[in-house]
This record gives C-alpha cells, sequence and structure tokens, in this order.
C-alpha cells in the first residue's frame, strides 16, 4: 500500500487516491525501474505539482460510479487511514490505562489529535469532547444544556431547516415539559435576526441553529446570532457538521458556546466526532447523557475510540492546512456544473448563492420526478434528493418545503456535493448525463407538453382517483 507522509501535498495525495482506485502503476521520475511485475505497484513520491497534474490527466481515465454524494459522507483521505493504521495492530491500548506503555501511547495519540481538533476551529484542546458522531454531539450538547441550566429556563430557540438530530432532539425536550420556538427561514434558507431577537424569552436558555445546512448549503450569520444571544444572556449552539473543515470556523470570532461535528464529513472516519463546549467567557457546562467511568471531563463516558480519534484529528489537519486550495479548485468545479446545467429550461438553484457552502450546489428541474431523475443515472452517479437521513422518507425534503418551494419542485431536486477527490472529468460527465436524463424524462410528461404549449398547471382542476 502506498505511503503517504507528511511530506505530500494534498494534490500528490490526491494522485495516489485516483491512481490506486484505477490500479495503475506509476514510477517515481527518479527511479523509472521502480515498477514491479505482475499487479500494479504504487510507489510512494512527491513530486512537483506540474508534473502531477500533467502526468496523471494521461493516465487516468474517467471510471464509473461517480460519487457526489460529499453531503452524506466523504470518502477517507489515504493520509488519514495511514495514521490510523498503527493504533489497530502495534499501538492498541486503552487511552485510560494509566499503569504500562501501551495506555501511554494511546493517551498520548488522543491528546496529540484533540490538539489537532482544535486548531481546526480555533479552541482550547481542553474544550474538545469526543463523541461517536455528530448526532451525539446534538444530543450532548442540546439535552445538556436543558438540563443542567433547568432553574434558568426551559426555552430554547432553533430553525424549522436543521438536521433531524437537531429537530428530533428538541421534540424529544417538548416531551419532558420544554418550549421550543421553531423559527421560519426566508427564501435563501436563512433565519431572520429580527424575529430570532423577538423570541428571546426571560427562559431561553439556548438557541440552536446550525452553521451551514446539509440539503441546500446555506450559511448561516452565526457571528450575528451570537452577538444577539450575548446580549440576552444566551447560549449559542451550532450544529457544524457541514461547515467544519470546509470553510474556516472559529469558536471566538463566530461567539460560539458550544458545537457539534464529525469526522466523516472531512475524509476522515465514521464512528467519531467531537463537541466544542466553551471553558470560559462564559464557562459552559452540560449534563451527562452517558455514565460509566467519567471520561472526557466527565461530560461523556465510554472507551475512547482511538484509532477514530487518531484519524479524526489528521483529518482535521489536512482541512485546515488544504483548505484554501480546496475551495478554490472544488468551488470553481461547482460553479461549472451548476452554469452548465442551468441553461436546462426552468432549472432553479435552491437556497442562498451568495451564502453557502463551497462545495454544494442543490438544483430543481421543473416537471421532472427526483426520483425518477435519480433512478436514470443512479448506477452512474452517486446524488442525493435530499439528506441522507431522511432518503428513506417519500415525502418531499421539509428544508426545500421550508424555503417556499411546492411538491412539484422539492420532488425534482438533487443535491450535489462535492469533494478533494471530485474531477473535472467526473463534472463534466455528469452534466452530460443529468442533462439528457431531464430532456428525455421531459419528452415523456405531459405536464411538461402542457407547459410548453402555454398552459397555466395552476388554473387546472385536477380529479381525484
Amino acid at each position: 500500500m502506498a505511503s503517504f507522509g507528511d511530506n505530500i501535498p494534498v494534490a500528490d495525495a490526491r494522485t495516489l487516491f485516483f491512481a490506486q482506485k484505477k490500479n495503475l502503476t506509476l514510477r517515481n521520475p527518479k527511479n523509472e525501474s521502480a515498477a514491479s511485475s505482475g499487479r500494479a505497484k504504487i510507489e510512494p513520491f512527491a513530486v512537483n505539482l506540474r508534473y502531477n497534474r500533467q502526468k496523471l490527466k494521461r493516465q487516468i481515465m474517467l471510471k464509473l460510479p461517480i460519487y457526489l454524494d460529499n453531503n452524506a459522507t466523504t470518502p477517507m483521505d489515504p493520509r488519514v487511514l495511514e495514521a490510523m493504521t498503527p493504533y489497530f495492530l502495534q499501538h492498541f491500548g486503552n487511552a485510560a490505562s494509566r499503569n504500562h506503555p501501551f495506555g501511554w501511547e494511546a493517551e498520548e495519540a488522543v491528546d496529540y489529535a484533540r490538539e489537532q481538533v482544535a486548531k481546526l476551529i480555533g479552541a482550547d484542546p481542553k474544550e474538545i469532547i469526543f463523541t461517536s458522531g455528530a448526532t451525539e454531539g446534538d444530543n450532548l450538547g442540546i439535552k445538556g444544556v436543558y438540563e443542567m441550566y433547568a432553574s434558568k429556563g426551559n426555552h430554547i430557540i432553533t430553525a424549522t431547516t436543521e438536521h433531524k438530530a437537531v429537530l428530533d432532539t428538541c421534540k424529544h425536550i417538548e416531551k419532558l415539559g420544554g418550549e421550543v420556538t421553531y423559527l421560519q427561514v426566508n427564501a435563501e434558507g436563512l433565519v431572520d435576526l429580527k424575529e430570532l431577537e423577538a423570541a428571546i424569552k426571560p427562559t431561553t436558555i439556548l438557541i440552536a441553529i446550525m452553521y451551514a445546512n446539509n440539503e441546500i448549503g446555506t450559511v448561516m450569520p452565526i457571528k450575528e446570532i451570537s452577538a444577539i444571544a450575548r446580549k440576552h444572556g444566551v447560549l449559542v449552539f451550532t450544529d457544524g457538521t457541514q461547515a467544519v473543515g470546509k470553510i474556516p470556523v472559529d469558536v471566538n470570532k463566530d461567539g460560539i458556546d458550544l458545537m457539534a461535528f464529525t469526522a466523516h464529513k472531512m475524509y476522515g472516519p465514521k464512528g467519531v466526532g467531537a463537541l466544542y463546549v466553551r471553558r470560559k467567557n462564559p464557562r459552559v457546562k452540560v449534563t451527562a447523557q452517558m455514565d460509566g467511568g467519567g471520561h472526557e471531563r466527565g461530560m461523556r463516558s465510554g472507551t475512547l475510540n482511538v484509532p477514530g480519534i487518531v484519524g479524526f484529528g489528521k483529518a482535521c489537519e489536512l482541512c485546515r492546512l488544504d483548505m484554501e486550495e480546496d475551495t478554490k479548485r472544488i468551488s470553481k468545479m461547482r460553479d461549472h456544473l451548476e452554469t452548465e446545467l442551468l441553461k436546462l429550461e426552468e432549472a432553479y438553484v435552491n437556497g442562498s448563492r451568495e451564502h453557502r457552502l463551497p462545495h454544494v450546489t442543490n438544483i430543481s428541474f421543473k416537471h421532472v420526478e427526483g426520483e425518477g431523475l435519480l433512478m436514470g443515472f443512479n448506477k452512474n452517479i452517486a446524488l442525493s434528493s435530499g439528506s441522507a437521513c431522511t432518503s428513506a422518507s417519500l415525502e418531499p425534503s421539509y428544508v426545500l418545503k421550508a424555503l417556499g418551494l411546492g411538491d412539484d419542485l422539492a420532488h425534482s431536486s438533487l443535491r450535489f456535493g462535492l469533494s478533494r477527490f471530485t474531477t473535472e472529468e467526473e463534472i463534466e460527465y455528469t452534466i452530460k448525463a443529468i442533462s439528457e436524463t431531464v430532456l428525455k424524462l421531459r419528452e415523456m410528461s405531459p405536464l411538461w407538453e402542457m407547459y410548453k404549449e402555454g398552459i397555466d398547471l395552476n388554473t387546472i382542476e385536477w380529479s381525484a382517483h
């Protein structure tokens, strides 16, 4: 297996990733005889960016299926896997074992990863609580604050477009007797700051607004929300799952008190995440939701997933170092994809085009059934018509409905999520495949025919069967 050391830049890691995927033989340019016979072997190498791009563009052919569902999960960066591997085999100790070298090694690795995670978001390492993922972080942050600050109040403010991990947690709190205000959003998916401030009561203890939406990519004005919250002495929790590692997030500059995020949305492993909990100005406390052992400063008991945490730390480090380059490259491809698909008639971008993540676009194709669209190319292109956590539902996306879209447009939407491993060739293939599928489905659609004839479909009374 190829070795991905710290000296290999992201472009070269991307090279090795795809070379491995295509089962190609790549030779070190300084040692052309390094290739072995038989099964293709990938030699570790660090070459300049110009050589990398020219050489690989000729060698790597498009391979299907294409993965463009990176809001659901991302492929692990090979450099992350390399960092994790020793902690499965050689350094397998329990980080809570304080009496021997195996435990000391594991604890040291966790401490270093905690520093890597904290550095990405501008936090103190002691403010990072490791969890199993963002859903656990959402539950611990919201339920933990609700229980800890029950003597002050029981009112929470959130938005209708939050992830189900937040909405379902708030529903649970309502069953316990808590009060939750669900703010509406505008057509771009943004909350109204005046409405938010007007919703604050003497009993309000928490504002829970996500940093960036998982379906449309809209980035919320977290800094402004935090300023309002501070003025009224209310804590701010944000689900940072889609934002952290993709755009700059600084918990101090943004005024965030608690934030949940996860590794597998930033090229790390599944099953590990973190909850940031502010230690000063103000010092925030949460009531533990899991008992047994008092790990993670008493907030989250359970044996630490050392390999996962090491991978999480490495993923955060890579995102911090490569974010600017990734953003330029990915947003350029996203914009090209969007521009070409919007050349189709009656195609619309959902959400804000100004305040959004660089790797996401959500597009509706009017008079085309979204599920039919997916069936047209889902063997070759992995896309989503909404959140992975609600994809089993036949109901239209509640996020798109909250923007004011009707069922027809909400059902005809596709979410595109690009990654650092997405290629220009994949984007060109996707543009062609989706355009052809939309045109083909519209040719068979009586609704499209009526639209083209100038009939206003909203004026038609449909008979029920």
